[in-house]
């Protein structure tokens, strides 16, 4: 049997007399058209079929974009968690996109995936949507770079990378329903350009069609698939479906691939009889199972093919690099000296904040996965500066729903374990599956467990308070549930699902509780059950449920009262503010920018008590801070991943300056904000009135301060700019380079980014009145002069009229620190 490299079938795929080409369709001729068929739906929630007879073992799938969650969501098989999207991006580093890539590869050969549902690249549209923290950037060409890095590590390593959600997906609202109405300019200038270099230059093996429709066709049935995707960007990959996101089998007609999840879906037997009938060209579907056996050869699924690389290369610990990054991609906004704090003089630190203790690694929704450890902010704070020297104060509850239990106050009945027992019963009490687990928070999809044979889900545990108290004891999940303490059934509850979206009913459903009276060392007997019998619809096989507490938020006068005397009896305080799980995740938008609680309330009141208060803003998307301007410091810490608290330890020293510069907007104001819709219309649409005026183009179209510009943020050292230098004429569709000379004039060694934009003020069609063209990141010691050479790619000075038009005339370049930070100019002219 001949054997092909996967650089060979990459190369010649699509040349048909290519002896690559001939052995994949020589494959191809071995089977039926039902077994072709069978091939284009998933086996199951998260593999491909099979086929013995060809050589082909199944593929596995799986998210997410910041971690590789693997077959089964289970604690007992953890995995990294690296910091949010919007971390990334803020580093505004491809080279730390592409070790995420890298990193991520790792994870998901060790857990036996061959490919990673990621990167999320749709653009922050409106600082509202809801899985702002998932993607990179407002920007299109910063986001266009750290996709494309990040797509070449992952398949650098051997492992598939798919870009997604193909295409203006960019909010939550009636994602499956919802109709974009978007212009030809802003779809090609802003959505497709976002997605084009990881397709172009990093060779994307999967692209991820989206739920919604694009000016009237769905993302599965729309022409997008073919142009520009694949006649214009050469994608010679699989399309893969967002899951429950093909309908139809017209769909089958378009260029879709691959439906998921399997086995049942619109496809199967009636595409069968559909191509028999004439009505789909088998053409049509060997193209598509020629996609899938190519995808199979690159990752080793195919005997015959080498894949790309066996073993993922160039190892790296990820839980330093995770810690690298989160530090990397935080910004610091404010800084009056305060930072960085020196362990050998600062007396003690007041640690403030619900997400102090129980933070925000991750954010919501598919992209989550289970790590082994976090460390917390105050975990962090306590190793860096002795955990006598630190207090902690609640000061204000963020959490909603049910918190999970402590593994450390559980006792599994049967093995007396940490842990708790899950049974699955049959209609008559027979046990068909049990497992001992380590947490509360459990989600079983199809092949985990048998939830549609059984009738009836059990979970007992052993419960310890470590506190005196009356507690909230209760239950989050869609269903009917009981919960009984000691024996004595105590409350009863339906739960129904919030909305129609069921990847939010899934992973953020509503939960019920009752009051219960808790005397710390002294053992609770907790049994919950789930009544799963007569289970329906596409989440009729998955299971979702968090058993815990919720939290006591009687009387926050007093919390608030309690952080603010630990403050003032602080050398500095740190008070960590954020969101929770019920604000950003996918599924939903959010409805306000503002922090949820009474969380801008206790750090109005820890300012006035310390004038050395900074605050750490744990979310992945913009929050209104209407204190900025009170405190000495504050940090934009995103969702920072399993190592947030060290990585927050480390900038807090200054062992680590905060490395990021913001990739998005960020208000002072809602109502300031120029695009903020993201709720479709009574009609269903949704429509993009803006055009091409998104994220800091409309702030400066529509004359508005935001509280912190786009590519803003400051580090623990000072730079100058001192030149630019750019060719005075370049050819339409040339690249050419940009060389900004900078000294770092400050005290240490330091990073800085350097951002060019471009201009143009007597254009002869709409234009932003800047828009970003190139950056790069920059290190130098203390008094050092550095050089930046950036390239300029002119196709980013033209515009799309049915075709990229170049504008013949003079640009005006610009290069600084943000975008409104530009001191530097230069000028370049197109020629005919």
């Amino acid at each position: 049997m001949d054997t092909f490299t996967a650089d060979q079938l990459s190369a010649e795929i699509t040349h048909s007399d290519s002896a690559a080409d001939q052995r994949l369709k020589a494959l191809l001729a071995k089977l039926t058209l039902e077994e072709k068929v069978q091939l284009l739906t998933g086996r199951d929630f998260w593999t491909t079929w099979p086929m013995e007879k060809i050589g082909l073992r199944r593929m596995l799938v799986s998210d997410g974009p910041t971690g590789v969650r693997g077959e089964v969501w289970d604690e007992r098989q953890p995995s990294m968690n690296f910091p949010s999207a919007t971390a990334i991006s803020s580093t505004w580093d491809p080279a730390m996109a592409d070790r995420l890539g890298a990193a991520s590869a790792v994870e998901a050969r060790r857990k036996g995936v061959d490919v990673v549902l990621g990167p999320t690249i749709n653009l922050h549209r409106s600082p509202l949507g809801g899985r702002h923290f998932e993607a990179f950037s407002e920007d299109p060409v910063l986001t266009a770079e750290l996709a494309a890095a990040y797509v070449s590590g992952v398949q650098r390593n051997g492992v598939g990378a798919t870009p997604k959600h193909y295409v203006a997906n960019d909010s939550e609202t009636d994602r499956f329903t919802v109709d974009v109405k978007v212009g030809d300019r802003p779809l090609r200038e802003l959505y497709l350009l976002a997605f084009e270099k990881a397709i172009v230059e990093s060779r994307a093996w999967l692209v991820m069609s989206a739920y919604n429709s694009i000016n009237g066709a769905t993302a599965t049935e729309n022409e997008l698939l073919e142009t520009p995707l694949n006649s214009e960007w050469g994608f010679d990959g699989v399309v893969i479906s967002d899951w429950t996101a093909v309908r139809s089998i017209n769909s089958a007609r378009h260029s879709q691939d691959l439906v998921m999840p399997g086995p049942d879906g619109p496809w199967g037997e009636a595409l069968v009889a559909a191509v028999k009938a004439g009505d789909v060209e088998e053409a049509a579907i060997d193209r598509k199972v020629l996609r899938i056996l190519q995808l199979a050869a690159r990752v080793g699924a195919l005997e015959g093919f080498d894949p790309v690389q066996a073993e993922p290369a160039g190892l790296e610990d990820p839980i330093a690099f995770a810690r690298e990054a989160s530090a990397a991609g935080t910004v610091m906004v404010k800084n009056d000296g305060v930072l960085p704090l020196d362990p050998t003089s600062v007396g003690s630190i007041a640690v403030i904040g619900h997400n102090a203790r129980y933070a925000r690694t991750q954010g919501g929704g598919s992209a989550t996965v289970v790590p082994e450890k976090i460390v917390t902010p105050l975990e962090g704070i306590r190793n860096a500066f002795g955990a006598g020297n630190v207090s902690y104060s609640v000061g204000a509850v963020v959490q909603e729903g049910i918190a999970e239990l402590p593994l450390q106050q559980l006792t599994n009945p049967v093995t007396g374990a940490p842990g708790l027992r899950v049974r699955f019963l049959d209609a008559d009490g027979g046990e068909l599956f049990a497992e001992d687990r380590r947490a509360t928070a459990l989600v079983w999809f199809g092949g985990d467990a048998p939830i549609l044979a059984s009738s009836l889900v059990e979970f007992s545990t052993v419960y310890t308070p470590e506190e005196n108290g009356t507690i909230r004891l209760g239950f989050s999940t869609v269903g009917q549930g009981r919960i009984f303490v000691d024996g004595e059934l105590l409350r009863e509850a339906t739960l129904e699902a919030i909305g129609t979206d069921l990847g939010a009913a899934f992973l953020a459903p509503p939960s019920a509780s009752v009051e219960v009276e808790a005397t710390a060392g002294v053992p609770l007997d907790v049994r919950v059950e789930l009544n799963t019998a007569d289970r329906t619809g596409a989440l009729a096989n998955a299971l979702s449920i968090t058993i815990g507490v919720e939290a006591d938020d009687s009387d926050p006068d007093a919390l608030i009262a309690a952080a603010v005397e630990a403050a003032k009896a602080a050398d500095a305080a740190v008070v960590v503010v954020g969101t929770n799980s019920r604000v950003e995740s996918e599924g939903y938008d959010r409805t306000s920018l503002e922090l949820p609680g009474l969380q801008d309330r206790l750090v109005q009141a820890i300012a006035a008590a310390n004038p050395r208060t900074i605050v750490v803003v744990n979310s992945g998307a913009p929050v209104l801070l209407p204190w900025r301007n009170d405190v000495a410091a504050t940090l934009l810490g995103y969702f920072g991943g399993q190592e947030f608290g060290n990585a927050l330890a480390d900038i807090l020293t200054g062992q680590n300056e905060p490395g990021g510069r913001l990739p998005t907007t960020w208000p002072a104001a809602q109502e300031d904000v120029p695009v903020l819709n993201v709720t479709p219309a009574a009609n269903g649409t949704l429509v993009y009135e803006e055009g091409i005026h998104i994220g800091y183009r409309a702030w400066l179209k529509a004359h508005v301060q935001p509280a912190y510009e786009f590519g803003f943020g400051l580090g623990y050292t000072d730079w100058t700019t001192e030149s630019m230098n750019a060719p005075s004429t370049a050819e339409p569709g040339a690249v050419v380079p940009v060389t900004v000379t900078l000294s770092n004039t400050g005290p240490r060694a330091g990073k800085q980014v350097v951002q060019v934009y471009a201009e143009r003020t007597d254009s002869a069609v709409d234009r932003p009145v800047r828009w970003l063209v190139a950056s790069a990141p920059v290190r130098a010691e203390a008094g050092k002069r550095a050089t930046a050479v950036l390239t300029l790619p002119t196709r980013l000075l033209a515009y799309w009229d049915n075709g990229w038009q170049y504008e013949p005339g003079e640009f005006r370049l610009k290069a600084g620190f943000s975008v409104t930070d530009l001191p530097l100019e230069a000028t370049i002219s197109l020629i005919p």
